[in-house]
């Protein structure tokens, strides 16, 4: 087995936290209970997939602030917030909040591109600015700038009172985003799936999250198929190449993996029979944007580990933040995580608290 160029330093999972209509404290709980797991088995970080109009976390950033207050150690991050629902200034306030409540341990994932189905949803949406609206590397630009200390107005100073009083009542502004909280502007992430993102992301300080997928980028090629490891390393070699910090520089793979060492016979049958369906996708680009998708991994820790170590891309890594499947039950997460914690990572050169 040839051996990582770089020893995984921080574990890491993605979980999305599907729930139940009729039902959906349930599945919001089970989502911290997962959370609090993952602290106890040792995992670096823990992160929040970010799902609208759908019966997963659409506001992530209040289920980390409930996650922040029943964890002490563990990291909470989002991948990825779709900036093209949010207002930059106002969710430069809600992650500044829970990062102070947390204790600092906030890492915000972030994407840019219009919402999905936009059409559908932008009257809902931006009922009034819907065709004025920029979904571009603009809108990070700004949500960068409000965390990390810029001015968001000229004005600062005192103004104000209350006449039911009876003297008067001072209320202070700030010509910053209140609270700033130290660090944070650090810790935000870009998710980035194209070579063009990877060098944004690089140029302006921000960390890099990438996933199980990318694009095929460049001209198609009827007698080579684009091989996903070696696109994904472009992408981390190319953000690397833009950032101030060079090798330095932070990046997180998030691969699907299922580990079956302690897997039921049925649990087993579940995880290959997911992964049978979802492995046809793996084979070409998809769709017009080309998306290319990774294989999922099951099988053993030691298999798991084999495969990892021949990945190109995750060679070039030391981070993690490995997706659970989506449609899996609490049980079954229970399972993949303690095995991911106790084999997997070792196998990998993990080692908790290290």
């Amino acid at each position: 087995m040839p051996p990582t160029s770089r020893p995984l330093r921080k574990l890491g999972f993605l979980t999305i936290g599907l729930f139940d209509e009729a039902d959906p404290r349930r599945g919001h709980e089970s989502t911290l209970e997962i959370i609090e797991l993952g602290e106890r088995l040792g995992f670096d970080s823990a992160w929040l997939r970010h799902r609208h109009l759908q019966y997963g976390i659409s506001s992530p950033v209040a289920v980390l602030a409930a996650a922040s207050q029943r964890t002490s150690r563990i990291e909470l991050g989002t991948a990825v917030i779709p900036l093209g629902w949010e207002n930059p200034l106002r969710l430069a306030e809600d992650l500044a909040t829970v990062d102070i409540l947390s204790g600092g341990r906030v890492n915000p994932g972030v994407s840019v591109g219009p919402p999905m189905h936009y059409d559908r949803v932008k009257e809902a949406l931006y009922p009034d600015t819907a065709d004025a609206e920029d979904f571009g590397y603009e809108r990070v630009r700004r949500l960068l700038d409000f965390v990390r200390g810029k001015p968001a107005t000229d004005f600062s100073g005192m103004e104000g009172f209350e006449a039911a009083r009876r003297q008067p009542q001072i209320e202070y502004s700030s010509e910053r985003v209140q609270p700033q909280s130290p660090g944070l502007g650090n810790r935000l992430w870009y998710g980035g799936g194209s070579l063009r993102s990877a060098q944004w992301a690089g140029e302006h300080g921000m960390n890099f999250l990438t996933s199980s997928v990318v694009k095929a980028e460049g001209p198609e090629d009827a007698a080579h198929s684009p091989d996903f490891a070696e696109i994904q390393l472009a992408h981390i070699r190319a953000f690397r190449a833009h950032h101030p910090d060079g090798e330095n520089a932070r990046v997180s793979q998030g691969l699907v993996v299922i580990p079956t060492d302690s897997a039921t016979p049925e649990q087993r049958a579940k995880y290959e029979e997911y992964v049978a369906q979802r492995t046809p996708r793996t084979t070409s680009p998809q769709g017009p944007a080309r998306l290319l998708f990774a294989p999922d991994l099951v099988g053993s820790s030691a298999e798991i580990a084999e495969r990892l170590h021949a990945h190109a891309a995750f060679r070039e890594v030391d981070e993690v933040a490995f997706a659970l499947p989506f449609t899996f039950e609490h049980e079954d997460y229970v399972q993949i995580l303690t095995d991911i914690a106790t084999r997997l990572g070792p196998a990998l050169g993990w080692r908790s608290g290290s």
